[in-house]
């Protein structure tokens, strides 16, 4: 016992102190896209033509001149490479998450963040929040950071936030992956188990829109197309502080409409 207590005194804290800080990004970090129109070309399209998922749209004239639809975005780097005069780049803003589907076109104004739930469901759910993970047909990217959110780093257990087991001990789904044609009766059982009122959560570009597999016969273009979504938090993955944003934002720890510092 000793030996341990010693260990635990010298890596001292190891938990990050988000939200009441701000997160330690790595360099590489793909936030936000950043599109400075004023460099765009008319008539380019090569950031379009180039997406492989249809999520950029290029106006004429009007603005927004244009607009990334972070629902469909893979935050892969096509786009950038595509542009001839370097006028997308990816920034470091990671608060994301919304409420609506609509709100995840960026068009170059502030998006509008998730709002809290009501003051009804943040009563039920904000010291104490259950959640049934779901992979959908996900390809472990999503799940991956989503288990990272139970490490030491980010605990989310701290908030009351949990993953359970079974759905019957669940305030909702957390749900990944783009709802394959196999899972979408798994998908709507486990829904049906969970006891109202409850909330789902869709986790990255697949469980919002169906990512790269959009249009695909053998999925369902994202939970929002069989479930009515509470949270769309997007990325392919997103990063964990992108999930804890959303999740605390639903559950108004953080303020709607604000940055954490």
């Amino acid at each position: 016992m000793i030996p341990i207590l010693r260990t635990r005194l010298r890596q001292g804290q190891r938990t990050i102190a988000f939200p009441a800080a701000p997160p330690a990004l790595p360099e590489l970090f793909r936030g936000m896209p950043v599109v400075d129109t004023a460099r765009c070309p008319d008539g380019c399209r090569a950031c379009a033509d180039a997406c492989p998922t249809q999520a950029i749209a290029v106006g004429s004239g009007a603005e927004p001149r244009v607009a990334i639809d972070l629902g469909r975005c893979l935050f892969c780097t096509e786009c950038t490479e595509a542009c001839p005069e370097g006028a997308i780049r990816y920034g470091q803003e990671y608060a994301l998450a919304t409420r609506r589907r609509e709100d995840l076109v960026a068009t170059g104004a502030p998006l509008r963040l998730a709002a809290a739930l009501d003051e009804r469901s943040r009563r039920l759910f904000g010291r104490s929040l259950k959640l049934r993970q779901v992979s959908a047909g996900g390809c472990n990217g999503c799940e991956s950071d989503v288990n990272v959110l139970n490490t030491i780093v980010f605990d989310l257990a701290r908030f009351g936030i949990q993953f359970v087991a079974s759905p019957r001990h669940a305030d909702g789904l957390l749900i990944t992956g783009p709802v394959t044609r196999n899972m979408r009766l798994a998908l709507h059982k486990t829904w049906q188990a969970v006891p109202e009122p409850r909330l789902v959560v869709a986790v990255g570009a697949c469980a919002i829109s169906g990512g790269p597999y959009l249009g695909s016969a053998q999925a369902h273009d994202g939970a929002g197309s069989l479930l009515p979504v509470d949270l769309f938090v997007p990325g392919c993955p997103p990063h964990p502080i992108t999930i804890l944003d959303g999740l605390l934002r639903l559950l108004g720890r953080i303020p709607s409409g604000t940055r954490t510092p």
